[in-house]
């Protein structure tokens, strides 16, 4: 069980994407091989920060940021998106959003002609602090597009704001909140939260979220949101510390079902770090994840990015996954990230091995 307490209601808030058998010692070679369960070894994109990574129709999808454009891969086994071929999904032409473009998400959503695929981005002019978020629609229920632009999100008539990583946090009465990485914060670069009238509309004002730093004090980032099933609490995981170092981890607040996510306390913030380094296993920096089902729906699985290194660097980032479990009291426990060297068994209900 993680330790927690009430997130306080600070003075300077603005307001307030899823059974193995054994063989037997003297059977045939090939029984063996058919028997035993497929693995994969992490990184799963040797060079990808900010994965966001869900599971579809009998496809993975995994996007990371590029910077320049969103591109998507997919793959029917989580092992073979290593080498599948990416493509660019949106790319942009206007000068005020076409540098800079991270941190892609896409959220499947009804905005009123049924299910359609929502691509959250960041995006700037290439200057300091020129980013903000936006959000691309597709044509119809296909991750893969094609996307038409739909608006840029915001809470400030002006557009005063720097905002990125944005996610869509989905409420148990059938609303969804924005949350997103902004600043002016006390923190410097802080978590916000608005309501959403819709997949491209904020309901303003913005509210700040005080969430824990874990040891580090400029940074929280990265939201996203964590539920098993569709009862009891919700969860927030975000990254702290900066992301070019090997102290980046994750942290995390949640919420009851029936709380109002608009007041800050409202959230409980759990006080240790739920994912961070593990200099046993050569792993460092991991963070900005995303969680994603297996094939078969029984199993919970986060993917993130490390580094190999303890150089202050964003160049050796890469996209792992690994499954999660849950503790006895509803919690999520994410584990310690593997090693490279592990053998990862694949996700339940995945599709046979090419032979």
């Amino acid at each position: 069980m993680i330790r927690s307490r009430r997130l306080a209601s600070p003075a300077t808030a603005l307001a307030f994407g899823f059974g193995c058998w054994l063989a037997t010692a003297n059977a045939p070679a090939t029984a063996q091989e058919a028997a035993t369960p497929p693995t994969f070894r992490n990184p799963i994109k040797v060079q990808g920060a900010d994965p966001w990574l869900g599971f579809h129709d009998g496809w993975y999808y995994l996007a990371t940021t590029t910077g320049r454009d969103v591109q998507l891969r997919k793959a029917r086994r989580l092992g073979d998106l290593k080498t599948a071929p990416d493509q660019v999904v949106w790319k942009e032409d206007d000068a005020s959003r076409n540098r800079d473009l991270w941190a892609p998400e896409f959220h499947r959503l009804d905005g009123g002609d049924g299910p359609r695929w929502y691509l959250y981005f960041t995006a700037g002019d290439g200057r300091e602090p020129s980013h903000r978020m936006y959000v691309a629609e597709s044509s119809g229920d296909d991750p893969m597009g094609p996307y038409t632009f739909k608006a840029k999100l915001r809470t400030d008539p002006k557009d005063a704001h720097y905002a990125i990583d944005g996610t869509v946090f989905p409420m148990p009465d059938g609303t969804n909140c924005f949350i997103w990485c902004g600043r002016p914060s006390p923190t410097g670069q802080g978590l916000y939260i608005s309501k959403m009238t819709n997949p491209w509309t904020l309901t303003g004002p913005r509210v700040y979220l005080d969430v824990d730093g874990l040891g580090c004090d400029v940074v929280r980032e990265g939201p996203v949101a964590l539920r098993r099933g569709d009862q009891g609490r919700i969860f927030l995981v975000y990254s702290t510390c900066p992301a070019d170092t090997p102290d980046y981890k994750l942290g995390m607040v949640s919420i009851a079902p029936d709380a109002d996510p608009m007041k800050s306390a409202s959230w409980e913030q759990h006080l240790r770090p739920v994912f961070q380094r593990d200099d046993e296993a050569g792993v460092y920096g991991p963070g900005h994840n995303s969680f994603f089902k297996s094939p078969d729906g029984l199993e919970d699985w986060i993917a993130y990015h490390a580094k190999s290194g303890t150089a202050r660097s964003y160049a050796d980032r890469s996209t792992r996954a690994q499954k999660i479990t849950w503790d006895a009291d509803g919690t999520p426990n994410l584990g310690k990230p593997l090693s490279t060297a592990t053998d990862v068994p694949a996700p339940s209900g995945e599709p046979a091995e090419r032979r």
